[in-house]
């Protein structure tokens, strides 16, 4: 496989998401001298704990990419079972052992987005998180608007 392939499926993945994303996708930007890396702006899915926040996610191809999936990484800290507080790596199976060609960056970041709402504790990256969502949900969601409240002092 070549360099030139996965640059192709790159561009053509900027175009598919620049003309159709949706609404919680507020930016994607890729890096003016590396178009293998990203940045990429998500809101918060509504009726969720995460409603209305913003986070930053960093998006890496390799030159294996179509037939390899990209490491999409939270660069903003956020508590949920399925993503590392460390370094914001994901549990999504679409980025591990469901990866297929077929999927656009589009599907991978709907994916992300449904995973926030809809949190899969049988497989966690943050198993605290997990444990608390379990057991109760009410005390997960207090975790998380306390987690976010400290995120934006931290920012201040």
């Amino acid at each position: 496989m070549t360099k030139n392939v996965s640059i192709r499926a790159i561009t053509k993945q900027l175009e598919l998401i620049s003309k159709d994303s949706c609404e919680h996708i507020l930016s994607v930007i890729p890096d003016e001298k590396d178009i293998y890396k990203w940045e990429l702006t998500i809101m918060g899915p509504n009726d969720s704990p995460y409603e209305g926040e913003i986070f930053l996610l960093s998006i890496r191809f390799t030159t294996e990419y179509p037939y390899k999936p990209p490491k999409i990484n939270f660069k903003t800290n956020i508590y949920h079972p399925n993503i590392a507080i460390t370094d914001g790596q994901i549990c999504v199976d679409m980025l591990q052992d469901k990866w297929s060609p077929a999927n656009t960056i589009n599907s991978v970041i709907l994916s992300i987005i449904s995973l926030l709402n809809d949190p899969n504790p049988d497989s966690p990256l943050n198993a605290e998180a997990a444990t608390l969502y379990r057991k109760s949900k009410r005390e997960y969601y207090l975790k998380i608007r306390n987690f976010l409240s400290k995120n934006q002092k931290k920012k201040l």
